[in-house]
């Protein structure tokens, strides 16, 4: 019956080093699944959205004549003078 094990361990650019003891049969052929683990802890929610978010420059007046940059509908502050 075939056993799974999880091992962490480090790349020194040649080969796979575990960072606790693998207690592995020497000699034995082995199949081995790479995935990544993220360092967890050492960045805050703000800092992972931060690299996805962006600054974007516009008129002073964007976020209440939204539609009007996005569709032509004419500005409001024309609107309720008119």
């Amino acid at each position: 019956m075939p056993r799974t094990k999880t091992l962490h361990a480090i790349f020194d650019g040649d080969v796979l080093r575990p960072e606790e003891a693998a207690d592995l049969e020497p000699n034995a052929r082995y199949l081995i699944t790479i995935k990544r683990k993220e360092e967890t802890g050492k960045q805050s929610l703000w800092d992972i959205l931060s690299k996805f978010s962006g600054k974007v420059e516009g008129p002073k007046d964007w976020s209440k004549e939204h539609d009007h940059y996005l569709y032509g509908i004419p500005k409001r502050e024309k609107r309720r003078t008119a």
